[in-house]
C-alpha cells in the first residue's frame, strides 16, 4: 500500500490516490481520497474495498507513513490477525 499525493484536486476535492496491490493476483485497487482523511475513514474504505474483494489479507506491506504506523491501524490489523510489515524508506518496490 502506498499513497500518490499532491495531485491537483478533483471536483470532489480528492487530491490523493491510495494504491493497494494484491501481490498474489497482481491486481490493484486505486482509491481516490483526500490527503487529510482521518485514519478511521481510511479503515472504512479499506474494509469496503479490500475485504469485500479479497477477504482478510495474511500480511500487508506499506511504507512508514504515519497513517499506517498509527495505533488505530495496528490495532485493526491485530484484531484481524494480519501481519503488518513496514518497508524501507524510499524503496517503493516493496510497497504494494
Amino acid at each position: 500500500m502506498d499513497f500518490v499525493t499532491k495531485l491537483p484536486k478533483s471536483s470532489q476535492g480528492y487530491d490523493t490516490i491510495w494504491v493497494i496491490v494484491d501481490r498474489l493476483t497482481k491486481s490493484a485497487i486505486f482509491t481516490p481520497i483526500r490527503e487529510t482523511d482521518p485514519m478511521d475513514k481510511l479503515a472504512r474504505i479499506y474494509l469496503k474495498e479490500v475485504f469485500t474483494r479479497h477477504g482478510i489479507p495474511v500480511s500487508i506491506i506499506s511504507d512508514h507513513d504515519p497513517r499506517f504506523a498509527s495505533n488505530f491501524w495496528r490495532s485493526l490489523q491485530n484484531a484481524l490477525g494480519t501481519r503488518l510489515d513496514m518497508s524501507i524508506a524510499y524503496h517503493p518496490e516493496t510497497d504494494g
